[in-house]
């Protein structure tokens, strides 16, 4: 029997730490409780003080529910303290335990079975990377995000690591979508098996992408009904315990919004940049700001902005403005971000996404299809162009003269 939230709150009503006057329930430093199955998350008031303090007080947090879990029959397998100041920044986290059960070397199905209440961590991996660095082999880290749904930012992840699969990268598609998975049907994975080997995920390589996502690893016509923690634990375990060897570029599909999977993504990886996805109309593009903005404030660089589905090119050739052009770049522009290009939509596109062929996007033949691969094609080249600027500006590259 694991606790509950409340059980929870009752058991950090005895704990006070060194410096403080009360109690952590009864001083308010105890701001947001998540708990599923033995995972747990708090966040509490960072409050004055150094780091130093901060760590007592998540250690005697942790003390005090470890012995509660053990009571209850259940270990506390993993217990994340995040430190929140007074402008809402997460200003330090520490981790204790690991999202991987205890069992995780073991021979294991590559995902348990699902209960009532959601699904378990995926189980039968090996330990994470060590702390070195937990992807080695990857050199460009670049996540793709969106403030809201519906703006096509799958299709954009997937078509970006084609196209960059098409030009000689080393390239990897992480769907971090765990809500929603789409890249199972983007990419055609419907047949296909999720493999475990030596503990280690072994990723789909599907049109010329290394491609990992939670999709084929739970029934695809069950909700993933996840609270924060075990979220958390599903994408660390889909980022650092699969097998991606000698990477170019690693994509990450992010879900839309400004939840839990960014953060933990961008506290765990080395990110070298993101990409916004918007849509033209104005809805689309205030909820992009707090995206591009939530990037800047985790101090990742926003390589730019693409707008997506920025007019419809019919079967005679003529182009339609939907949702009107040109928001997203003038968007960029307030910003002061790059825009990457505008991608249209075609029938093609839509049928290519729903077959899980995006090759054939590169490679139509009629007119719109042809605009469509164009319009692609700029698109990555911008980005290459502004990930080397951003290798550059942060130290990871130099720039070189040849004289022939």
């Amino acid at each position: 029997m694991t606790l509950t939230k409340d059980q929870i709150r009752e058991t950090l009503r005895a704990v006070t730490p060194p410096g403080d006057a009360a109690d952590l329930v009864t001083t308010g430093r105890l701001l947001w409780v998540a708990t599923c199955e033995a995972f747990t998350s708090l966040k509490l008031a960072a409050g004055p003080g150094p780091v130093a303090r901060m760590e007592q007080a998540a250690h005697a947090a942790h003390t005090a529910l470890a012995a509660r879990f053990a009571q209850s029959g259940t270990p506390l397998q993993s217990l994340i303290v995040e430190f929140i100041d007074e402008q809402g920044t997460s200003v330090h986290t520490t981790r204790f335990g690991s999202p991987t059960p205890p069992n995780a070397a073991a021979p294991a199905p590559p995902a348990q079975a699902p209960s009532a209440e959601g699904h378990r961590p995926i189980g039968g991996l090996a330990p994470a990377a060590p702390a070195a660095g937990p992807l080695p082999g990857v050199r460009h880290i670049i996540a793709v995000g969106a403030g809201k749904g519906g703006v096509g930012k799958s299709s954009i992840a997937v078509n970006l690591a084609v196209g960059l699969a098409r030009r000689g990268h080393a390239v990897g598609l992480l769907d971090g979508d765990i809500y929603g998975p789409s890249i199972p049907t983007m990419l055609g994975l419907g047949a296909l098996e999720q493999s475990v080997h030596q503990g280690r995920l072994q990723p789909f390589l599907v049109h010329g992408v290394k491609a990992i996502t939670i999709g084929k690893l739970v029934d695809p016509e069950k909700p993933l009904i996840w609270r924060g923690p075990m979220a958390h634990g599903a994408f660390k375990q889909l980022t650092e315990q699969t097998a991606w060897g000698e990477l170019d570029y690693l994509i990450i599909d992010l879900p839309p919004g400004t939840g839990d999977i960014s953060l933990t993504m961008a506290q765990t990886l080395r990110l070298a940049g993101a990409v916004v996805v918007c849509t033209p109309q104005k809805v689309a593009q205030d909820d992009a700001v707090r995206a591009a903005r939530m990037f800047q404030q985790l101090n990742v660089e926003v390589l730019g902005v693409v707008e997506n589905m920025s007019y419809f090119i019919g079967d005679d050739g003529k182009t339609y403005d939907i949702f009107g052009r040109g928001g997203a770049e003038q968007m960029a522009q307030r910003l002061g971000v790059p825009f990457l290009g505008a991608v249209p939509i075609t029938m093609s596109l839509r049928q290519n996404s729903d077959t899980g062929d995006p090759t054939a996007n590169f490679t139509g033949q009629a007119p719109a299809e042809q605009r469509l691969a164009k319009s692609l094609d700029q698109l990555i080249t911008n980005f290459e162009g502004q990930v080397a600027l951003a290798d550059m500006r942060q130290g990871r590259a130099r720039p070189t003269l040849t004289i022939s």
